[in-house]
């Protein structure tokens, strides 16, 4: 796809791979959308893009919420006039054992992981059937491929990702012309850690950080950009991008 003048929607966006993907996207002439709830950030972000020459709109936008995602599908189109990219990143990782019964946390991490990918396909599929053609891109993990402890309600999240993805490909990839891709990272520096109230797997996942060097934010948007980048005969499906010292 050649990506200047093509707008994309980039959820999750008020940090790591979000916040750098739409940085990256941008500086290669795609006016961008940037949602999340923290306004404040994507103003910032917005604000960072127009001063080195792209364009992008701040778009405040709780994914859980069906009817906030419509408002803020319908304001990047109108304010561009197409959506031809969605980047569905916005996620959650509290990680705790099952037995610990953090219920709240397992509902709130399906109701992002999981429904707010769910809430933005929805939104964005009648724009790019219209248009002929599209390209949606959703984070999941490597935990979207294994499973490990303390993990196990992450994981699901993540394999329900890799399913749907694989499953929207098979339907509107030869019927619409929209491509889609499911990206895996393996551990990346990110804020997922602050989201893990369990301090036992919070300590261990931070000793991680002595064991490897983390792929960093932009590693996985230059892999957003590859994919998207490919010529239109080519779906890269699946993408599992691991760092070279991570043994598992």
């Amino acid at each position: 796809m050649e990506l200047n003048g093509k707008v994309a929607l980039v959820s999750g966006a008020s940090s790591g791979i979000g916040a750098a993907t739409a940085r990256k996207l941008a500086a290669n002439g795609v006016k961008v959308g940037v949602a999340a709830r923290r306004l404040d950030r994507l103003e910032q972000l917005v604000s960072e893009i127009r001063a080195a020459g792209g364009e992008a709109v701040a778009i405040a936008m709780d994914v859980t919420d069906p009817a906030a995602v419509a408002v803020g599908v319908k304001k990047l189109a109108d304010t561009y006039g197409a959506i031809d990219i969605a980047f569905n990143n916005a996620g959650l990782m509290p990680i705790s054992d099952v037995e610990s019964l953090k219920t709240d946390e397992w509902h709130r991490m399906m109701d992002v992981n999981v429904k707010g990918l769910l809430n933005t396909t929805a939104e964005v599929l009648p724009y790019m059937k219209k248009q002929g053609g599209g390209h949606i891109v959703n984070t999941s993990s490597i935990a979207g491929r294994k499973v490990f402890p303390g993990l196990a309600v992450y994981c699901s999240s993540k394999h329900a990702v890799t399913a749907f993805s694989e499953g929207l490909r098979l339907e509107v990839a030869p019927k619409h012309n929209i491509r889609v891709t499911c990206i895996q990272p393996g551990a990346v520096e990110s804020e997922l850690f602050e989201h893990i109230s369990d301090e036992k797997y919070r300590e261990q996942m931070e000793q991680l950080k002595d064991q490897m060097t983390f792929l960093k934010a932009e590693d996985i948007a230059d892999t957003i950009l590859f994919a998207l980048k490919a010529p239109k005969h080519v779906n890269v499906a699946e993408v599992f991008v691991l760092p070279t010292t991570q043994p598992w």
